[in-house]
Parts: C-alpha cells; sequence; structure tokens
C-alpha cells in the first residue's frame, strides 16, 4: 500500500506504508499496525514533528557500505531511516516556512 504525502509548498512524497509508519511514529503520530487511510500535521504540529523524527534519524547509525555489499544488486542493499526520512523531513521543513499543512491519504499513486 502507498501512502502519499501533500504539501502546497513541496511535490509529493510516496512511500511504502510499511516505510511510512515509524516515521509517522517518530513524527508523533499514533500509528499502529496501519497507518491510517487519511492524516495531517498542521503548522502547529510540524516543528514538534520536524524534532521527532530528526531524533528518531540521529538515534540510527548510518550504514556504511563494505566491498562486498557493492557486489549485491540494489534491492539486496539495506535503505535506513535516515534515507527514507529525508524526502518528508524537506518536505516538512518547506511546508513549516510556508505556513502551510501536510496532509496524507492512501492508495494514491502509481
Amino acid at each position: 500500500m502507498l501512502i502519499t504525502f501533500h504539501s502546497k509548498a513541496a511535490a509529493d512524497v510516496l512511500m511504502r506504508a510499511d516505510d511510512a509508519a515509524p516515521l509517522l511514529r517518530a513524527a508523533g503520530k499514533p500509528v499502529g499496525d496501519e497507518v491510517p487511510a487519511r492524516g495531517v500535521f498542521t503548522v502547529d504540529q510540524l516543528a514538534t514533528a520536524i524534532i521527532g523524527l530528526e531524533t528518531a534519524v540521529h538515534a540510527h547509525p548510518v550504514a556504511v557500505p563494505d566491498d562486498e555489499a557493492s557486489e549485491h544488486h540494489h534491492h539486496d542493499i539495506h535503505v535506513s531511516l535516515r534515507q527514507r526520512a529525508f524526502p518528508l523531513l524537506d518536505m516538512m521543513r518547506k511546508s513549516l516556512a510556508a505556513h502551510t499543512d501536510i496532509t496524507w491519504e492512501r492508495g494514491r499513486g502509481w
């Protein structure tokens, strides 16, 4: 299932629901086993959400590829929380600066 994040300040961000769930939790959204079909980060929530997500990113070590990893196919390489969070963090920062909300919804996109 895909999640699409929307903001008037940035391009849409698409990601798998399984990848979005930990980011939403870190940003302060109460996400259980399944990401809600729709949601919002209001302008008032964005500063706290950014801090929460940045804290989670800094708590996870950056994976440094070794020589063996370079031999693997691209689908075998682990994508870090930092890499997954970057587009959403960028959207959050731009939205905060533009004083606009971020919404998300399931099932739109590809």
